[in-house]
């Protein structure tokens, strides 16, 4: 009996304890190799910033590596353009939409980056919520120092008679008030209503 009651005990404090306990995370050996480097030899990474990324490991971003900040812009610029798209309609203009507008769209970001200056580039973001709905906001870019928008990346749905629907993908900038319309490009839906963005 004593034996039964023992396993019944066990399993039931398992059950109870069950994602209370969170074993220790251990370092990676490595991450702390390339720090003991750094430390002993810090002329060796002269202009260089240090970053520790969540797993542990040391990256080396050189200090102003504007291609560096560009490249990560841009994939976010294309990440949030799919995401306003929406599984439904990605997946029935993905072709036209990754040849022309991508392509494009990628072209502007860099060259308002660009525009920017090298020293504004570090402090350049990308907004994360594109608008739902019918609603034509994809992204914003803009200054994390004086927390204003330099460019504004939409998406609009015309309805041209007798052709049907069309996406019209286009950018304001700030240095005319965000008022001028600059074409990205434009994708052919179809006669029937498009679906919600990011539906």
């Amino acid at each position: 009996m004593k034996l039964w009651m023992r396993k019944i005990t066990v399993v039931l404090v398992t059950i109870m304890t069950l994602g209370l306990y969170v074993p220790p995370i251990s370092l990676d050996v490595d991450a702390e190799e390339n720090k003991d480097a750094l430390a002993s030899n810090p002329d060796s990474f002269d202009g260089a910033t240090l970053t520790v990324t969540e797993t542990a490991e040391v990256e080396i971003i050189p200090d102003n590596d504007e291609d560096y900040f560009i490249e990560i812009l841009t994939e976010k610029a294309k990440e949030q353009t799919i995401t306003k798209l929406g599984p439904r309609i990605a997946e029935q203009i993905d072709d036209d939409f990754l040849d022309d507008i991508l392509h494009n769209m990628e072209d502007v970001v860099q060259s308002v980056l660009v525009d920017a200056g090298e020293d504004a580039s570090e402090y350049i973001g990308i907004t994360e919520h594109p608008s739902k709905g019918f609603g034509e906001k994809i992204f914003n870019i803009y200054d994390y120092r004086t927390h204003k928008d330099i460019a504004r990346f939409h998406v609009r749905r015309d309805n041209r008679p007798l052709e049907g629907y069309w996406f019209n993908f286009h950018y304001h900038l700030s240095n005319d008030g965000f008022e001028e319309h600059h074409v990205i490009g434009e994708i052919f839906w179809d006669k029937n209503v498009p679906p919600k963005w990011m539906s």
